[in-house]
């Protein structure tokens, strides 16, 4: 509990300091109290200083709960602001006493203690099962003659199967726990207890000095012992998942006992679940009103690929080529694995030749294994305050088998090549692309709505909605798609008809499996090749698009429609009405659904010209909002992204809090790992767009990495701060902005970024030779206001002009890496 009191008038300095003081004690707290009079009117919705206040405890996830006057004045002084617990029956009394009134609540804390009963399933998968493992594989021959590759995959798996069941069966032991403390299940740990039981049996027994002397040390030992093996367990788990932050998150979020308990469902829940997914997919293709006599093909303006350029056939890979593709992959197992793909990777040696010879035969037959296309569906929940018994509230997971992952990497590595050699892919498509990012994507799309509101123009940025997008597209119409407008032919064709068609489901949970459902329409989402073709079966969209003069970006399946315009600009209002209904029709037509009321418009640009235009959209002006989440940043129509580092500010806390439960158990480079983790990828997620935000908004995203620093290093909270981030190696904030816009700059100068980014740069070429036109300089856009300044073609290329010349012409991407950011930490240290 925090008590506070500030004197009346406002103060700057009183917000930073609460700021600080909130941001230090959440980290340490999971329930908190302060209250006090803050001499705050928060009644007045005008009040700079109450609407920073609120934004404040916004930001942090904080309540507050008094909504009656404490004041004989009539204002709302006094507050009772809390996080993590149940307040209830608050209510202001007047007391003659003071010209204040006393504020009551409750305070419900409940503790509970739960045990916990769950089975563990477990192999013993050491040194001597993987040499057990191996030596017999070794001497698996596979059938020869006339077996088919479905034949093969299915006697391969078999035999992977049962060599793994006969060198580590799998072993099921229920146990019960009031927490989950697995470390203690370490051999040493169960020893130095077995010692020290001894010692204490022998001194209870005996009474000597000695015997106590003796039970003391054993006593220390064994919490030594307990100490370093429950180091050693964070460890290996932040070690193993250093590259998977949800894992991450899940398991120390379980073992720190703030996961609820996974729900058990019968048998039952399964098949409904099987059967909602499948109807599911059905009832919206037969909403859609597709017109009978339309050929959607016909919609297809032009073949994409140049020169009737055609692939019909793949090429066959060696064996260096395979393992380094096993490599690569992550080593999630899927239910339908014969064996964990952590095991997988570690036998590889021994089972090399016969994954070479599956993956070669598909390739060479044109054939995707039967083998390959059941998928296992786990449902989840699509938000955790949703109604678990709701078939609705779950979104189907698909985890496809490993060697189906290490085919279908192959087989894109191949398609791509061609794809990027005939400039087939849309431009602006940025899912799942080499070089293309959300990140790129975002940098584009605000780069011009800052443009057209330099320019006191009005943005109509669109945000389409799509339902289930992945999952209803028609197969007759994405094969016709891959022949007649991609190119592909014989061999590569037929294998995609084989991928495409023919695919089965099934649901699991826990124990429980449901029977198989077929997969008449869609393309795998949990695959490699599902968003290359999900990309491929949208082409012609970009076209029709073009047509009515309107800029857009799509990422996957969320696509994006933006022009800029005047109040009274007719001309741009229809054309975004007939786009929209152009859009609408060729998805129909395509089996698409545009959600039409989750389609989201926002309108950037000056306020007084915003009011206008809302006047003038009509039956648009409906879907206008305040704000928009576009692929995972809060855009608002001043672009200040206030409620995005709100936003930001309140999940690092969560996620800071959680870490200053385990910093005691792990040590400093571990804990660096989950910062990073959790932290810094979100104070790096899109930094590109927060180019020219006032100091006031970048100094929250400081004060999270502040914190951060100050958990890792145990600083105080007095301590300076600066000191602490040099040492660690850290950029602050704004650097990293910089370092982030720097780095895409060099990645698009050197062909490894967008062409959409490397067409904004232009090269300065002056009128005459001179020392610097082989400086790599850039002409920067030349803007009329701060929004325009903060626009990438601005902002980018004035930063990278200041460069010295020696970062600007790194001869690879590494070193200009390490050389800016020497630089760059030199300028924020001094």
């Amino acid at each position: 509990m925090v008590t506070l009191y500030r004197p009346p008038g406002y103060s700057s300095a009183f917000l930073q300091e609460f700021t600080e003081l909130v941001s230090f004690a959440i980290t340490r707290y999971d329930r908190l109290i302060m209250n006090g009079d803050l001499n705050i009117h928060i009644n007045k919705k005008n009040d700079s200083n109450a609407t920073e206040f609120m934004n404040i405890l916004d930001s942090f996830a904080l309540i507050q709960h008094v909504t009656e006057a404490t004041h004989q004045h009539g204002n709302t002084l006094d507050l009772v602001i809390t996080t993590g617990l149940n307040i209830e029956n608050v209510s202001v009394l007047e007391l003659p006493i003071s010209d204040h009134h006393c504020v009551l609540f409750n305070a419900t804390l409940t503790l509970t203690k739960t045990k916990r009963e769950y089975l563990v399933k477990k192999r013993f998968l050491d040194d001597e099962a993987e040499a057990n493992f191996a030596n017999l594989m070794r001497s698996f021959e596979p059938h020869s003659g006339d077996c088919t590759l479905n034949d093969m995959v299915k006697q391969f798996n078999n035999t992977l199967s049962a060599a793994l069941n006969t060198v580590a069966p799998l072993k099921v032991k229920k146990k019960f726990t009031d927490r989950i403390s697995p470390w203690l299940n370490n051999n040493s740990v169960k020893k130095a207890k077995r010692t020290c039981r001894a010692a204490e049996r022998k001194w209870r027994k005996t009474k000597l000095t000695v015997h106590c002397n003796i039970y003391k040390e054993a006593m220390n030992t064994y919490n030594k012992e307990i100490r370093l093996a429950r180091t050693n367990y964070f460890s290996k788990i932040i070690t193993e998942n250093s590259g998977n932050s949800r894992i991450l998150f899940s398991t120390i979020d379980q073992l720190l006992n703030t996961a609820p308990t996974s729900q058990q469902f019968p048998a039952s829940r399964c098949e409904e679940l099987a059967l909602f997914f499948n109807n599911k997919i059905t009832s919206i293709r037969t909403t859609i009103a597709v017109n009978p006599d339309t050929n959607a093909n016909a919609g297809d303006l032009r073949k994409f690929c140049k020169n009737d350029a055609t692939m019909g056939k793949f090429t066959s890979i060696t064996l260096s080529e395979l393992c380094k593709t096993v490599n690569e992959c992550n080593s999630t197992t899927s239910c339908v694995d014969p064996v964990p793909t952590a095991f997988f990777k570690r036998v590889f040696n021994s089972i090399s030749s016969h994954v070479l010879a599956i993956i070669n035969m598909s390739l060479q037959t044109g054939i995707f294994p039967d083998e390959f296309k059941t998928a296992v569906v786990k449902p989840l929940l699509k938000k955790p305050n949703l109604d678990s018994n709701a078939l609705s509230s779950y979104r189907p997971i698909s985890n496809i088998p490993f060697i189906s992952k290490i085919l279908e990497k192959i087989v894109a590595v191949q398609i791509n090549a061609f794809l990027k050699e005939n400039n087939i892919l849309e431009e602006f498509q940025s899912g799942f692309r080499k070089h293309h990012s959300t990140e790129t994507a975002l940098a584009k799309i605000v780069s011009d709505l800052r443009l057209n509101y330099d320019e006191n123009k009005v943005s109509i940025l669109i945000l389409l909605d799509l339902s289930a997008a992945f999952d209803t597209i028609d197969h007759d119409i994405l094969i016709n798609r891959l022949e007649k407008l991609v190119g592909l032919s014989d061999c590569v064709l037929h294998w995609f008809k084989t991928y495409i068609k023919g695919r089965k489901f099934y649901v699991r949970l826990g124990d429980h499996v449901s029977g198989e459902q077929d997969n008449c329409y869609g393309v795998p989402q949990g695959s490699c090749l599902g968003p290359l073709l999900f990309s491929l079966y949208m082409l012609p969209l970009g076209d029709i698009i073009r047509k009515h003069n309107i800029c857009f970006h799509s990422y996957a399946d969320d696509t994006q429609l933006y022009i800029s315009a005047e109040p009274n600009d007719a001309t741009a209002i229809n054309s975004i009405t007939t786009c929209l209904m152009a859009v609408n029709k060729w998805m129909s037509d395509n089996f698409l659904k545009l959600n039409e009321d989750k389609t989201e418009i926002l309108l950037v640009g000056p306020k007084t010209k915003r009011e206008m235009l809302s006047i003038n959209l009509g039956k648009l002006a409906a879907r206008i909002k305040s704000e928009v989440t576009s692929l995972g940043i809060v855009l608002d129509p001043d672009l200040s992204f206030k409620s995005h580092i709100n936003k930001v500010t309140r999940t690092s806390f969560f996620h800071l809090r959680n870490i200053a439960k385990v910093r005691p158990f792990i040590n400093q480079k571990d804990a660096e790992k989950l910062i990073h983790a959790f932290i810094s990828s979100r104070l790096d997620y899109c930094n590109v767009l927060f180019t020219g935000l006032p100091k006031k908004t970048t100094d929250r995203l400081q004060l999270i990495q502040n914190s951060a620093a100050r958990l890792l290093t145990r600083t105080r909270k007095r301590e300076h701060i600066s000191p602490v981030l040099a040492a660690l190696h850290w950029l602050p904030v704004t650097f990293r902005v910089d370092f982030k816009v720097l780095l895409l700059v060099y990645k698009a100068l050197h062909g490894l970024g967008p062409s959409y980014i490397a067409n904004s740069l232009i090269g300065y070429a002056p009128q005459r030779t001179l020392r610097s036109s082989a400086a790599g300089l850039l002409v920067p856009y030349n803007s009329q206001k701060k929004i325009g300044d903060a626009a990438f073609i601005t902002y980018a290329p004035k930063l990278w002009n200041t460069l010295p010349l020696d970062i600007r012409e790194a001869s690879s991407l590494d070193i200009f890496k390490r050389r800016l950011k020497t630089h760059l930490f030199a300028l924020a240290f001094n």
